[in-house]
């Protein structure tokens, strides 16, 4: 996958993409002081339209906060920038990775005093799982402990847990991991929320353990807006498998993704009907594929 980027945005500067670089002893390569976010925009019938910005622009200010960064740019003033850098990419459908890190200043744990660094980047990339059923597997390693960090930040160091989990992927032949938490209940993939189907009823992990996602809001929205359904937020035992129908992963990267079956830590197999023409989550895909590429406001912020 080329990622290379026809510019980047950092404080206020276009920089091209040979041009940019960082100094060795930044506080963030040290110690993973960085937060950022994952934005998709779409190429739709009118323009090109990024999806749900002001909502991950809140989020990424929210996580600069866990870590008391004083970013000298406002709300209103990245997403201006997130809007500039996707138009001058002169493309309809990529990725904008805008991010907020400690730079030079400090090289001990406390990053106070340490410049603040912004930058938004864009790149080609395409639906990170394909549009396949996946076969996925529970992992050994359980999800972070929310009491050790904050669970709705979305912050580097968060984010060890998942490249552990992900680098075993391959190795065993699954597509993918699902995670456990501390207490052995569900939590989430290391980057996608999931959802469960029994019936008329859909169910996904309650707040805490997890990322409280943007895909996955948007999804609960779409059940109730267009299949009335309202959808049930508890906990989730794996011994629970058995009982759905199907179940699918959500996230920006990877959208709707039906999950065809998931195997236990006991190598116990559990078939789903997940993204067959009539299924549920079918239906829910396609609903969510056409509000992204809709022309409506609620949801989608147009490139002016």
């Amino acid at each position: 996958m080329d990622i290379k980027t026809p510019l980047i945005w950092k404080n206020w500067t276009f920089i091209k993409w040979d041009d940019t670089q960082d100094h060795h002893l930044s506080h963030t390569l040290h110690y993973w002081s960085w937060v950022f976010e994952w934005i998709r925009f779409y190429n739709t019938t009118k323009w090109p339209k990024i999806f749900k910005l002001e909502a991950h622009i809140d989020r990424l200010f929210y996580s600069a906060s866990v870590f008391q960064m004083d970013t000298e740019f406002s709300k209103e003033e990245i997403m201006q920038a997130c809007i500039q850098t996707v138009a001058k990419s002169w493309e309809t459908e990529w990725y904008i990775r805008p991010i907020i890190y400690y730079g030079t200043g400090k090289m001990w744990l406390n990053p106070t005093g340490a410049k603040v660094e912004t930058v938004i980047s864009v790149w080609k990339f395409g639906k990170y799982l394909g549009d396949k059923a996946i076969d996925v597997k529970i992992a050994k390693t359980r999800r972070v402990d929310p009491r050790t960090t904050d669970m709705n930040a979305k912050i580097c160091g968060n984010y060890s847990n998942s490249i552990l989990v992900s680098l075993e992927i391959k190795k065993d032949g699954f597509d993918e991991w699902l995670l456990l938490d501390t207490n052995d209940f569900i939590a989430e993939w290391p980057g996608e929320n999931i959802f469960f189907i029994q019936g008329n009823s859909v169910y996904t992990p309650e707040l805490w353990t997890i990322l409280p996602g943007i895909t996955r809001a948007t999804i609960i929205d779409l059940f109730q807006d267009k299949l009335d359904i309202k959808v049930i937020e508890r906990k989730i035992s794996p011994e629970e498998l058995w009982n759905f129908n199907e179940a699918f992963f959500v996230w920006t990267a990877a959208e709707v993704t039906p999950i065809a079956s998931i195997t236990n830590e006991w190598w116990t197999k559990f078939i789903y009907n997940s993204g067959n023409a009539s299924s549920t989550s079918k239906k829910i895909s396609d609903f969510y594929h056409n509000i992204v590429t809709w022309d409506d406001e609620n949801y989608i912020n147009h490139l002016s």
